[in-house]
């Protein structure tokens, strides 16, 4: 933990104030650009899958990086990468906002952005559990993610406002210039840092690295858990614009409320002897309040079922806790990294998925069925992890 486990002792550690600010405007760049790509693409074309794959298609690039970006997590400077990371964001953003860019060529840009994305993970969430003392990983990233509730809320709600009395457009370039404000703080907040690891990025580095941690079977099942029900959960959230054109803003708002519950509740509140027994229920309730969108709530229930949906990706956090338990240091930012771009992937994945079935059935349907399938994999990853506790132990 840090020096007295509170939020405060945080902010006293060198460095982490302005990882924090930076990663918070990107976050809130991110959020009201993909709002407003979304809004613009269903304008444009009335599509639910295009729709859906303009706001989480960026995430379907997430398993090229995986496969071949990745041993830069631990091999290329932070401060560096970070900021040129944020950099390109705001021109590909600057770009995307555009008049009369064809749909073809607005999907191409968002992959590319995926593809820079995919190291990103791991090059950030690396430098902090670096940053942090041992033991300090949990708290500190679950500040990050209750920032990224709030900077959620605060993005939808003034992506809302900016739609309903502007086009999209100028959302946009709001959010190229909010990338680019990221990209100057953290040149400027953070100290040049060694590689954590030595040669240099590869292919054969990253493929080799992979192997090592698909290879232990504990490993293995955190991934699937952190990967598959948290990704066809989020094909939910990417049909909001089509189930609620006009609202979509507050329903992601209140996603991002309930996060941001979760977070604080698995970051602070949780004793340390109960968080491994609360992973799968918090998975059940991510997914349990999508399958009542079966009857078409109103607007205000539904609102009220994304909330209390969203408590459950606290799950997160005490998974990746186990995670790190499970990985040597030297390897943090890759394991992380590939936590972040498989998780991101499913959730691309999942988008695509969900938007084709709403197209050929309805949006709420499309949303019962990926709350079902979410649920299914929960119950089969849990009773597979009870099954490997009750078999002999040996090693692998």
């Amino acid at each position: 933990m840090t020096a007295d486990g509170s939020y405060r002792s945080l902010f006293r550690t060198p460095e982490f104030t302005p990882l924090f600010l930076s990663t918070s405007v990107g976050i809130a760049a991110q959020t009201v650009s993909g709002l407003a790509l979304a809004t613009l693409v269903y304008r444009a074309t009335g599509s639910p899958l295009l729709s859906a794959l303009s706001m989480f298609g960026p995430t379907l690039a997430q398993v090229v990086g995986a496969a071949f970006l990745l041993s830069g997590s631990d091999r290329l400077p932070p401060r560096t990468t970070l900021a040129g990371i944020a950099l390109s964001f705001a021109v590909a953003t600057a770009v995307l906002a555009v008049p009369g860019l064809p749909i073809g060529a607005v999907l191409a840009v968002v992959l590319v952005e995926g593809l820079i994305a995919s190291l990103g993970g791991g090059v950030r969430w690396g430098l902090l559990n670096e940053i942090l003392p041992r033991g300090g990983y949990l708290l500190g990233r679950s500040v990050f993610n209750m920032m990224v509730g709030l900077m959620q809320i605060a993005g939808f709600g003034v992506g809302g406002i900016l739609l309903a009395v502007l086009s999209p457009r100028p959302a946009l370039l709001l959010a190229a210039a909010l990338y680019a404000l990221s990209a100057a703080g953290l040149r400027l907040g953070l100290t040049p840092r060694r590689p954590r690891t030595t040669g240099r990025p590869s292919i054969a580095a990253t493929w080799r690295t992979n192997v090592l941690l698909w290879s232990a079977r504990p490993r293995r099942l955190v991934y699937l858990g952190l990967w598959l029900p948290n990704g066809l959960v989020v094909g939910c959230e990417s049909l909001y614009v089509p189930y609620a054109p006009d609202a979509a803003g507050p329903l992601f708002a209140c996603g991002a409320l309930g996060m941001l519950a979760g977070d604080v509740t698995a970051g602070r509140l949780l004793p340390p002897a109960v968080r491994p027994r609360l992973i799968t229920p918090l998975l059940l309730l991510l997914a349990t309040p999508y399958v009542l969108f079966a009857l078409r709530p109103a607007l205000p229930v539904a609102a009220v079922l994304v909330t209390v949906a969203s408590v459950g990706f606290g799950a997160s956090l005490l998974q990746q806790e186990r995670l790190m338990a499970l990985t040597p240091d030297e390897l943090s930012g890759h394991a992380l990294g590939l936590h972040s771009a498989g998780m991101l992937t499913m959730q691309g994945v999942s988008a695509l998925l969900a938007g084709t079935l709403a197209q050929l059935t309805s949006p709420p349907t499309a949303m019962t069925l990926m709350a079902t399938a979410s649920l299914t994999v929960t119950v089969t990853l849990a009773n597979g992890a009870r099954a490997k506790e009750t078999r002999p132990s040996c090693r692998v």
